[in-house]
């Protein structure tokens, strides 16, 4: 099958012809692969081990597409039904960015029918992270939330969801992205390249969650005493007046991302991803890494 991913140990993505995976195993489920997320934490996948991934292997640990085969015990699931995932480690040492990818059902969404394969791609890791720092973050209705990087997939979602809470979100971001911003729920976007951007703002925020890399320290004074710091970069600075303050390691959770295709598809919750085929993996994932996506989420596409 066709496939983007790692052939040996020079870590180098290329295009690569796989075997064909598995049949599915007890808990385990195969799907033909319609779309297919690219994000920073794909580079993990080219550490051999790391994620269950021993080249050659195909890259991603998000995608969606449709049911081709069922491991004993799967239930709730049928052949020809359309999901999404974010799978990791990959039961069968390789990702998403192939014709085909065998994952736990477990881990496993029903996609709604308003839902199209490249919107679905594009929610699992951007969502679950952003679902899983929130609920940690534990805020009510009125209560004020620092996010970095709100212009990226993550922290737009996490605006989104935030905002429709009721909580007073404010963000850095580029100038332009504002706009966007502000239209998704952001009461405030600061930019992000004035390098006296804490300033800018007013302190006392009831928490933090940083996902630009080498904000948390940043950020942490505009923490008040006793607030909460999310770090997603795994720099979450030592606590101090009474700040709890860690880094989140995303969980798959069919749960979530069952509760987040629902809105999307109702288009409670906006996506905008960039669509490209397959063949372009390559260069997708080297914009990504090099940071040079440009705040867009990419989406690897069979056609």
């Amino acid at each position: 099958m066709k496939a983007c991913g790692v052939s040996g140990a020079a870590k180098e993505v290329a295009l690569l012809e796989l075997p064909e995976p598995s049949s599915p195993g007890p808990g385990q489920i195969l799907v033909a692969v319609e779309a297919a997320g690219v994000g920073p934490w794909d580079e993990l996948l080219t550490l051999v081990g790391t994620w269950g991934c021993a080249p050659p292997a195909a890259l991603g640990v998000e995608g969606a597409g449709e049911v081709l085969a069922l491991g004993a015990g799967v239930t709730g699931f049928a052949v020809g039904d359309r999901v999404l995932a974010h799978e990791a480690p990959l039961p069968g040492e390789s990702g998403f960015w192939a014709e085909r990818v065998l994952i736990n059902a477990d881990h496993t969404a029903a996609c709604p029918p308003g839902l199209d394969a490249v919107h679905a791609a594009a929610l699992p890791v951007n969502g679950l992270t952003a679902v899983q720092a929130l609920e940690k973050l534990d805020l009510s209705r009125g209560q004020r939330l620092l996010i970095t990087n709100g212009g990226g997939a993550t922290g737009a979602l996490a605006i989104q969801l935030a905002a429709a809470k009721g909580i007073e979100v404010t963000t850095t971001a580029s100038p332009a992205a504002a706009e966007r911003l502000l239209g998704l729920g952001a009461m405030e976007v600061v930019d992000y390249h004035d390098p006296n951007w804490p300033a800018k703002v007013r302190g006392g925020f009831d928490a933090a969650l940083t996902i630009a890399p080498n904000t948390a320290d940043a950020a942490l004074p505009l923490v008040r005493d006793g607030g909460r710091l999310c770090s997603l970069t795994s720099d979450a600075p030592p606590e101090e007046r009474g700040i709890t303050s860690w880094d989140l390691y995303l969980e798959p959770n069919a749960t979530q991302l069952v509760q987040l295709a629902e809105q999307a598809a109702a288009g409670t919750l906006k996506l905008a991803p960039e669509p490209l085929p397959l063949s372009e993996g390559p260069a997708a994932f080297a914009r990504v890494v090099t940071g040079r996506a440009g705040g867009k989420k990419i989406v690897l596409t069979r056609a």
